[in-house]
């Protein structure tokens, strides 16, 4: 397994299976051109993505810059293999050599394989919290 950094439109493209949704190549090249956006992905030694990482940096008058893993996918044929633990180990050290103060991630408290991940990479339990959102439609 190979983990690169994904630098083309291309690239984000051919991982679409691992998203939640299709991908929009507007989208993607917004992604690669926005300052803090970092997307990894893990290629099988054939070449096929088997997952990635992506990470937002994020910076504030009061914390210097932190990253968010924003999302980790690893495609069901190469799950428990490691997979997710190399990511999310990948994003920590970009994330620090970018001068990062430290990285954070919202996770599910019922999804077992992604807090396992998390714990065998290092991750603190920094406690329970509520998580509220808004959806924009495109319309307005």
């Amino acid at each position: 397994m190979e983990i690169r950094r994904a630098t083309t439109v291309a690239e984000l493209l051919a991982a679409e299976h691992l998203y939640d949704g299709p991908a929009r190549e507007d989208w993607a090249a917004r992604f690669l051109a926005a300052p803090g956006h970092l997307m990894l992905i893990a290629y099988a030694e054939d070449g096929f993505p088997a997952g990635f990482v992506s990470g937002i940096e994020m910076l504030h008058p009061d914390k210097g810059a932190e990253t968010c893993l924003y999302e980790l996918s690893v495609d069901e044929g190469h799950r428990r293999r490691g997979v997710g633990r190399a990511l999310t180990e990948a994003l920590l050290a970009a994330a620090r050599e970018r001068g990062c103060r430290g990285a954070w991630v919202g996770v599910d408290t019922d999804n077992d394989p992604a807090l396992a991940t998390y714990r065998s990479a290092g991750a603190a339990d920094e406690g329970v919290f509520s998580m509220r959102g808004w959806t924009f439609t495109e319309d307005h």
